[in-house]
């Protein structure tokens, strides 16, 4: 049975499905949200007055111990919206800034790493929320991406990873990858391109957590941002095989009032009860 056949895809998201877009789906409104931002902080850092590189350089020159101008090099080209919401181990748990737990997420240092995060959820968004639906995928969503936070806080407390404190966090990419884990467990076989490559994904979630995982080991290129994509991945792993962890996020119904019967009065047929696709999880 193919996954397009299954009933969550075929009742949840009708008209939907890999890899495309539902106007009121939250995959959707997941990537207005992201571009907005990033559009909205790059017109807000270009009214403000920049300070130059060179400048910047110049300074750092004369004033080589001077944490403020390294500070200033580190944070370079950020916009408003960017330095008010990264993460940091220095901003978020030193100075008790709790929120830039959930604002690091929606922010992008540039546009290719923002592109490259929306195809993510425009790829695997649409099978996880068929799968939770609306209220329990972007609780699924949100908690990867704190999960990748905390994970760069741990390995950097045991020193497996070696970073500055300051040093900031952007992007929805530890949320991505809990997506991808999540699709890789619902739709192992689908298949898309990797650059020019076809491949599952399955292979792609398998080959996309070892890599994360030797660049923190061996110190490699975006170390602290592998990080994240492991905490991510792994608590996207955890909140599959135990999805009933995400039931707090459903509304609650209330009680069903019982009134007695009236011989020869006519009744409303009672509406069936939302399914928990949970219970069809291994189908």
């Amino acid at each position: 049975m193919g996954i397009y056949d299954r009933d969550y895809y075929r009742e949840t998201l009708p008209r939907g499905g890999f890899g495309h877009f539902i106007a009121m789906s939250v995959s959707t409104w997941l990537i207005v949200i992201n571009v907005g931002v990033f559009f909205v902080d790059a017109a807000l850092a270009r009214a403000e007055r920049p300070t130059t590189l060179p400048e910047v350089l110049d300074q750092l020159e004369h004033e080589p111990t001077d944490d403020a101008a390294r500070a200033e090099m580190m944070f370079f080209g950020m916009g408003p919206l960017q330095r008010a919401g990264y993460f940091s181990t220095d901003k978020a748990i030193r100075h008790g800034q709790i929120w830039r737990f959930i604002t690091f997420q929606f922010l992008h240092a540039n546009p290719i790493h923002l592109i490259l995060n929306m195809v993510g959820i425009f790829l695997f968004g649409p099978i996880v929320e068929a799968q939770f639906g609306s209220r329990r995928y972007l609780t699924f969503y949100l908690l990867c991406g704190l999960a990748g936070a905390a994970s760069y806080l741990l390995l950097s407390s045991t020193h497996i990873l070696i970073s500055d404190p300051r040093e900031p966090l952007v992007g929805a990419s530890a949320g991505i990858f809990g997506l991808l884990v999540a699709a890789a467990i619902i739709a192992p076989h689908v298949q898309i391109f990797y650059y020019v490559f076809p491949v599952t994904i399955g292979m792609l979630a398998i080959f996309g957590m070892l890599m994360a995982l030797y660049s923190v080991i061996s110190l490699g290129y975006n170390a602290g941002g592998e990080a994240a994509h492991l905490g991510g991945g792994i608590l996207g792993f955890a909140l599959m095989k135990n999805q009933h962890w995400l039931n707090f996020a459903m509304p609650s119904r209330p009680r069903a009032v019982v009134r007695p019967s009236i011989p020869g009065a006519r009744t409303r047929p009672r509406r069936a009860s939302q399914k928990d696709w949970s219970k069809d999880f291994n189908r």
